[in-house]
């Protein structure tokens, strides 16, 4: 019955028909796509910490990818209100990182794949990427695996004079430390310093943040990861 009612709406449409046109074929695809997907989250987030929700979005992606793709295979006019649709989305939550990004496409990727019906490809396609992610990711590929970048701001009072208030607390706890962005705020009665600093990954940066504190006279300090579009 299905299987009827699938191929009578294909051929309805006019539309040629898809590599995968019975339930059966349909079912294995789409199961195919959740493994791999499942499968490239792991590759992933190895070595690398993820939110729930980025990686439960990496497994299923493939899958949603893949049955849209064989939806509007041939139909050029359902082809182009998806292409519409994919538009209006737009990333509410907090930005990623360069890698996550990465990962999004190359899960993207597979789901069209898949889609098409070149199932051995995507196969193929992934375990080269898989391994030569996991290989990059062992060998630090780039020295991400010895340091970490990381965006500090500071506040300080206007009649502070800034101008190498800080260098020997970032000598004894960084690798690097590079002023970036001076801006005022709280309508001109403060400064907030951007730092690009370096750091060693096994580096707690409590007493720094701590010695911080004790120059800029117990104001705001904010240590954290730079936004994906600055990191690139």
């Amino acid at each position: 019955m299905l299987d009827t009612i699938f191929d009578s709406t294909t051929n309805a449409t006019g539309v040629t028909i898809p590599a995968v046109t019975s339930i059966h074929n349909l079912i294995v695809c789409l199961v195919i796509a959740v493994l791999i997907g499942v499968l490239n989250a792991l590759v992933f987030s190895f070595r690398s910490q993820h939110s729930k929700s980025f990686s439960l979005t990496m497994a299923l992606l493939p899958m949603t990818i893949a049955i849209v793709i064989m939806m509007v295979n041939g139909n050029v006019g359902t082809g182009i209100a998806v292409a519409g649709s994919f538009a209006l989305i737009r990333f509410r939550s907090i930005p990623g990182t360069a890698r996550e990004i990465a990962a999004i496409f190359t899960t993207m990727a597979l789901g069209l794949t898949i889609g098409m019906g070149y199932v051995m490809i995507a196969i193929v396609f992934f375990c080269f990427e898989a391994s030569l992610t996991l290989i990059l990711t062992v060998v630090g590929f780039g020295g991400g695996a010895a340091r970490l970048k990381k965006q500090l701001k500071i506040t300080l009072p206007e009649n502070f004079d800034y101008n190498g208030l800080f260098d020997d607390i970032f000598k004894k706890y960084t690798k690097k430390a590079e002023l970036i962005q001076v801006r005022t705020t709280n309508m001109g009665t403060l400064y907030e310093l951007t730092y690009a600093v370096t750091i060693p990954q096994n580096q707690m940066p409590k007493e720094m943040i701590d010695e911080i504190r004790s120059k800029n006279g117990n104001l705001n300090v904010i240590l954290g990861d730079f936004e994906w579009h600055e990191m690139l």
